[in-house]
């Protein structure tokens, strides 16, 4: 019998883990749940059905064989289990960070009014959690409301108090709690109870219609304060919002407010913020992306029903880094999410760029970092790429930069976060954690598929095929075990039986694989094989040949686009869709102004209608427009370009006519009257059409038409009526677009002939020169005006929403006039008017209201100006940017058509009209009003009166008879050689421009006396004359002609003024004469040198170097050997005598004849800079043969006393701040300065007062460092220390302040010097008396005394080779007297040789006097010399 095969019983295989690892497994499981992208949750599925299969025993027959086979496994388990919780700790070091969990959740409360409630809650997390408590989603400010709540926070319990309690704190409430790792919230209920008050309705009781049963009430919603069609750029934040009125109002009732981008409702994310705060709600929009773009919507759902409100809102990229890159691709989303494979797709940009895109890089970054790494090495064009290679159960985001020639774009906006997780495990982990563990064992029998080869995939099939990659899926195996199973794919390129594995390195785990590198245009066959730790099995079935290309196509180009007129800044395009596309995106729209070739997106996010209104385009401009789709593949083709069209509001059919009323009645006819609608359509109205029908009690008859012809004005006379019947009337208004809707029919009105005296009510009333502040108001009499004629009017006004008590009156006189100017409006408000008319029986019934007119300027409105041309024409000039097909300028006086032609003449441009004045006199003084028809009612006005009429003919008088104006008047100018220049300079003039030139009323010519020149560039004229004599007194003048245009000016030179001028040409002249030959450009002077060396100088020109230079003292010329000579330089054309040099009478000596001079030759040290031998006059003579010239200097009396001035202003400029030293008397203050000079006066004062010089207290010099000494300082010399060091003017002060610490550091270094010299001098030492060597010869007696000195007397030793001697027999030592001491050594011997000290020492220190004892023997000399 086989051993190995023998049945040794049943076996019950030990589960070796503990009940805690199992736990902890199960545990982690849902923590996991909130964390789908942590790395290690396909390892964890992997052991956690290892260990539940575990957890169930099953009772079986084994041989030894399989016994031992699975005790092996259970090692290998144990091992693997502690692998992994090691690879747990590594992957989650950070374990005790959670979200906030509520441990005790808010309980909702009913209590009565005036009660208080407290909201507990207990919530756990970390970090620490942050608490905000929301009622009815609206934060709740518990520190700005302190009467109303108190929030507390206790550790980690929180709590909300609800004070003094009233029905409107009935309300949802919830507690937020926020951490690093997310989010938690819980809600309570709070209901505050009233006491009933009066009878409650029944349930049965009859309800209004759209009743709610919640609240017993029909809501109706507004929304108000809209938002309007919105532009942003990427990256900017964006609010909108809207005002909503929801009647009644329930204080406990909020409406259901919900936002939608292009009909899906947006939820808050950190892109997208929404609030409601009661009656506003606002939507922002944090960094805008164009993936932002699109129709929003607001609606507010009721009970009762709900209302809703959209616009369109544009993202407009950002700018681009680099020109001609294209901009960011959008909308990157992650398909298809496996185990390390997911598909990333997105939208192409509306902008490519100066060049095609060629391509796209997809980029990648796992969640929790911040590195991105590129997907693909190569470009793709096609806008969806396969990511594989990522690691199982981490979670990634994507983001796509395109490319062109320029190069890369800005990366796109990141994807939503994606796990690489096989979808079933993704679905298990959102289903929740599974039970725990409940410690029953189940018996099963052993899997036959235990360590089985898995079968072949079925189903392979290529899902994506294009030009760079093949996208294969396939079923997994039905036979594939315990352990899962991966997969390897291989490749057969058609017309071959070579089958090649693709992933030779890894197989993949997902059941998707994208295959790169394949060759375009050739034929592959793909088949699967799977494998697990049993080994690879059978291959599937192939694909079949694939052609690596690719399946989409791009899109046909879209059908002609066609615009229409929309706004004056949108234009509605519409466009026939690509016939041959396949999985379209959308469209993108460009528009371009004609003439300039510059595309612009109409969008940055395609759209997949065939309609879109383009919105932000310039008003009037002229665009074209072209429409491109888009696919997966790329673009389009542009589509045809669409025909021009001029950006402006569409026109349409004018409003329905209102107030249709009887103005008269006859026996058979009756005149009617009605207002013009409210809005026009875009054109004016052109005509009414009045349609009647009969009334028989409640019957009514058909509509009949009156007439066939339009009416032009606002009444009707309706004829051939029947009397005693009774008629309704109707009136449609038409413009050229068509005819409008018929107003409400009037009330039933009956032909009779009226009887009343007063007039009817005036008609036409009409609003003109509408302004933020006035307004015109114009009408037209009444058809009916009583039993006299009507001679006068009376307006009255009053606010929109005033009731009629808020009717007032314009004015009190009464008005002649059809027209009035009402002045005194408010900007933004609404006004109604009406107009009644008077006779001499009374004032009429009031006209229909007119109104509500809102006051306000309209946008590009200009004002009438007047304008005076060149030739004097006047003319008022009106211009209007609003005109469209068929607008006109009409022109009126006083309101009136003007039918005389022969004041006015009236020229129209586009856009501008101008009415010329023929012959303006009193004749056209009047208000002048322009209209431009066709826009909706822009008009201006402009009252001539008799004041403004004079100002504009003196204005024409000076343009018909201009007159040159002149910059500069006539002025005149000395120049060189005595010459003088007339010149003026005028503002501006023409080429043709002449100009004469007079002098006493005779034109002058160009000749010897007058050189003459005109630059006409810049006005400048110009006279000029070589000198003037005595027959040039008088006057010059210029006079212009240019053209019509004249100018005069003239300089008058008569008398003292004439002769002075006279004087200085002379000058001039001679000083032009001197400077031909070598002359003094600056003549003699002196400065003084920052080193107060005192400098004669003067600056020469025109000099050669044959010109001689002669210096001289007081007439005495100084040669070249004089000792002053010395003192002479020159440089650079600049002569300088420095006064104070010192010359060496040896260097001229040795410059002479080279010899030495004798010592007593030497001088002494350096004299003064300056002394009075110094002072004379000093002079300067140039000469050669062709001129001279000579400088003098009086450096005497006042000259010397301004150069010692300027020498002391140099010395006291150049004083150091003052500072502070110690010495042993006392304290010291100086201060430096160049140079010293004894007759410079110095002061010091103490605390402003002049300090008195004394023995204690002395002031001098030394050197160049004046000083104060304070000897023996005490306290009273503290204070404020001032050096006044005169400066030749007032003195320059230097200021110390001798007191707080300077003073205590003075003071203290004072005393530490005084006391180290008292120590000094009393020291201890020696004075003299002792030799430094001594010989003497054996046997001799030796007998040194020293002289020492201290005080006190010093204690004295003697030392001999560093030991101290004591006197005996054979050292005698004595100190006499305090001053002496000696030493005595009867007879030595060698041994008494060495180094000897005398060692003297007080208190205040010790000195050695050191000295040498030499002995010697005579005998041992002789001995030694002998031997040698």
């Amino acid at each position: 019998m086989d051993k190995d095969k023998e049945v040794i019983g049943y076996v019950i295989p030990v589960f070796r883990a503990s009940h805690e690892e199992v736990r902890g497994l199960m545990e982690a499981r849902e923590d996991d749940v909130t964390e789908e992208g942590i790395n290690y949750v396909a390892m964890r599925n992997l052991f956690v059905r290892e260990a539940k299969e575990a957890m169930h025993v099953r009772v079986e027959k084994k041989t030894r064989t399989v016994h031992i086979r699975e005790s092996a496994e259970r090692v290998e388990l144990s091992r693997t289990m502690d692998e992994w919780s090691e690879f747990r700790k590594k992957m989650n070091p950070d374990s005790l960070t959670h979200r906030p969990e509520f441990i005790v959740k808010p309980r909702g409360q009913t209590v009565w009014e005036g009660k208080n409630v407290k909201l507990h809650c207990t919530v756990a997390g970390w970090p620490k959690p942050r608490i905000a408590w929301y009622k009815n989603n609206v934060l709740i400010d518990a520190k700005a409301h302190t009467e109303k709540y108190t929030a507390e926070s206790n550790y980690n319990m929180h709590s909300l108090e609800i004070k003094n309690c009233d029905f409107l704190d009935t309300a949802k409430y919830h507690v937020s709690a926020l951490n690093v790792k997310g989010e938690s919230s819980s809600f309570a209920t709070v209901v505050i109870k009233r006491f009933q008050e009066g009878e409650e309705a029944g349930p049965l009781d009859p309800k209004p219609h759209g009743f709610c049963a919640e609240h017993g009430v029909t809501f109706e919603t507004t929304i108000i304060d809209k938002f309007e069609v919105a532009f942003g750029s990427e990256g900017e934040t964006m609010s909108l919002g809207c005002t909503v009125i929801v009647y009644p109002t329930v204080k406990k009732y909020q409406p259901e407010v919900v936002w939608y981008r292009n009909s899906v409702p947006l939820k808050p994310s950190k892109w997208v913020h929404t609030h409601w705060s009661g009656d506003r709600a606002t939507l922002t929009l944090v960094h805008l992306n164009k993936e932002d773009e699109g129709m929003y919507t607001l609606r507010v759902n009721t009970k009762s029903g709900f209302d809703n409100y959209s616009a369109y809102v544009f993202v407009r990229d950002a700018e681009v880094e680099v020109e001609g890159v294209p901009v960011a691709p959008l909308d990157v989303r992650c398909h298809d999410a496996n185990k390390d494979y997911v598909v990333v797709t997105w939208k192409q940009p509306a902008v490519e760029g100066s060049s095609p895109i060629l391509g796209y890089y997809i980029d990648r970054c796992e969640v929790g970092t911040h590195h991105w790494a590129q997907c693909n090495d190569t470009p793709v064009k096609y806008a969806r790429f396969p990511v594989t290679g990522l690691v199982e159960g981490r979670s990634y985001m994507f983001r796509v930069r395109a490319l062109n020639k320029a190069g890369a774009s800005r990366a796109s906006r990141v994807s939503e976060a994606v796990v690489a997780m096989d979808p079933s495990d993704r679905a298990r982990l959102r289903a929740g954690p599974s039970a725990p563990w409940t410690g029953m064992i189940k018996f099963t029998e052993e899997d036959p598929t235990v360590g089985v080869v898995p079968g072949e995939p079925s189903d392979v099939v290529v899902t994506e095929a294009t030009k760079s990659y093949v996208v294969l899926a396939w079923r997994p195996p039905m036979q594939r075990g315990h352990e899962g199973v991966m997969y390897y794919i291989e490749k057969c390129m058609s017309g071959t039986d070579t089958w090649q594995r693709v992933n030779t390195g890894m197989p993949v785990k997902s059941p998707r694989f994208a295959l790169f590198d394949l060759a375009e245009g050739n034929s592959y066959n793909f088949r699967v094989r799977c494998c697990n730790s049993a080994g690879v099995g059978e291959p599937s079935v192939a694909t079949g040949e694939i052609v690596v290309t690719d399946k989409l196509d791009l899109p046909s180009a879209p059908g002609n686009p066609v615009a229409i007129r929309n706004t004056d800044t949108s234009v509605v395009l519409a466009w026939g869709a690509s016939k041959e596309v396949k999985q379209l995106v959308g469209y993108y729209i460009e528009c371009s102004v004609v003439g300039t070739d510059v595309w612009m997106p109409c969008n940055n996010k395609p759209v997949k209608q065939t309609r879109f209104v383009c919105h932000g385009l310039t008003t009037r401009a002229n665009y074209v427009f072209n429409v491109k789709a888009v696919n997966a593949a790329g673009y389009s083709q542009s589509s045809p370009n669409s025909d021009a069209v001029v950006v402006q509001a569409a026109i349409s059919v004018p409003g329905k006519p209102s107030g249709v009323t009887l103005l008269e009645a006859v026996k058979d006819y009756m005149v009617l009257g009605w207002s013009e609608p409210a809005k026009n359509g875009g054109a004016d109205v052109r005509g009414y059409y009045v349609d009647y029908r009969t009334v028989k009690g409640d019957v009514v008859g058909k509509w009949h038409e009156m007439h066939e012809k339009a009416l032009t004005t606002t009444s009707y006379k309706a004829e051939n009526l029947k009397e005693n019947v009774l008629y309704q009337f109707q009136v449609r208004a038409m413009n050229m677009a068509g005819v409008s809707k018929a107003s409400v029919p009037s009330a039933a009105l009956e032909c009779k002939e009226w009887t009343i005296t007063v007039p009817g009510a005036p008609v036409g009333l009409h609003v003109l020169e509408l302004r933020d502040t006035s307004a015109v108001v114009l009408w037209e009499p009444p058809a009916f005006s009583g039993r006299t004629p009507v001679n006068g009017y009376y307006m009255d006004i009053k606010e929109a929403s005033a009731g009629d008590e808020g009717w007032k009156a314009v004015h009190e006189k009464v008005n002649k006039m059809k027209y009035i100017k009402i002045a005194g409006l408010e900007a933004g408000s609404s006004y109604v008017f009406r107009v009644r008319a008077q006779n001499l029986a009374g004032v009429g019934k009031s006209s229909a209201n007119l109104g509500p007119i809102l006051a306000q300027t309209r946008p590009g409105t200009k004002e009438i100006y007047v304008d005076v041309d060149d030739d004097g024409v006047i003319s008022m000039v009106f211009e209007c940017s609003e005109m469209k097909e068929g607008s006109e300028f009409v022109w009126s006086k006083n309101y009136k058509a003007m039918t005389d032609t022969s004041r006015l003449t009236i020229v129209n441009e586009k856009g501008k009209t101008r009415a010329i004045f023929n012959s303006p006199s009193l004749e056209d003084l009047g208000t002048f009003s322009c209209v431009a028809t066709n826009t909706d009612g822009i008009s201006s006005s402009y009252t001539l009166t008799e004041e403004g009429l004079m100002r504009l003919l003196d204005i024409s008088h000076e343009h018909k008879f201009p007159v040159i104006p002149f910059k500069n008047e006539m002025a005149m100018d000395l120049l060189e050689k005595g010459r003088v220049r007339f010149w003026t300079q005028v503002e501006k003039i023409s080429s043709a421009c002449q100009v004469d030139y007079v002098f006493n009323d005779v034109i002058v010519t160009q000749g010897k006396k007058y050189s003459m020149n005109f630059d006409k560039s810049t006005g400048i004229i110009e006279m000029f004359m070589d000198s003037l004599e005595v027959t040039d007194e008088g006057t010059f003048t210029f006079n212009l002609v240019d053209g019509k245009a004249k100018g005069t000016t003239s300089l008058v030179l008569i008398g003292d003024e004439f002769r002075e001028l006279q004087k200085k040409s002379e000058f001039e002249r001679a000083e032009w004469v001197r400077k031909q030959g070598p002359h003094f450009v600056e003549y003699l002077g002196f400065t003084v040198t920052s080193a107060c060396d005192v400098l004669l100088r003067c600056k020469i020109g025109n000099v050669r170097p044959e010109t001689e230079i002669t210096w001289s003292k007081d007439s005495i010329e100084i040669a070249e050997d004089d000792e002053e000579a010395q003192k002479i330089e020159r440089k650079e054309g600049e002569l300088t005598f420095n006064i104070g040099k010192w010359i060496i009478k040896q260097e001229i000596q040795e410059e002479k004849g080279r010899k030495k001079a004798p010592a007593v030759d030497v001088p002494p040290p350096p004299r003064p800079k300056i002394c009075k031998k110094d002072a004379g006059i000093y002079g300067v003579f140039l000469r050669d043969d062709r001129g001279k010239d000579k400088s003098t200097f009086n450096l005497t009396d006042a000259g010397y006393q301004a150069v010692m001035n300027e020498l002391f202003r140099v010395i006291a400029n150049s004083s150091t701040d003052i500072q502070v030293i110690s010495t042993e008397h006392g304290i010291i203050l100086y201060s430096n300065v160049t140079y010293y000079n004894e007759d410079l006066r110095v002061g010091w004062l103490q605390k402003d007062a002049k300090i008195a010089v004394s023995e204690r207290v002395k002031a001098g010099v030394t050197g160049e460092q004046l000083w104060l000494k304070i000897n023996e300082p005490t306290e009273k010399d503290k204070g404020k220390y001032c050096m006044d060091v005169f400066d030749g003017k007032d003195g320059v002060k230097r200021v110390f302040d001798l007191s707080g610490q300077a003073w205590e550091q003075a003071f203290e270094e004072f005393q530490r010097l005084k006391a180290a010299a008292i120590a000094e001098r009393n020291r201890a030492r020696v004075v003299g008396g002792l030799p430094d060597v001594v010989a003497i010869q054996e046997g001799k007696s030796l007998n040194l005394t020293g002289n020492v000195w201290g005080e006190p007397a010093p204690e004295v030793c003697w030392i001999k080779n560093d030991r101290e001697l004591v006197s005996d027999d054979r050292y005698k030592l004595k100190f006499e007297h305090g001053k002496f001491a000696s030493i005595t050594i009867a007879a030595v011997t060698t041994t008494d040789s060495g180094k000897y000290a005398l060692v003297v020492k007080n208190k205040y220190g010790k000195e050695a006097g050191e000295f040498t004892v030499s002995v010697y023997n005579p005998d041992d000399d002789e001995n030694k010399e002998k031997k040698g």
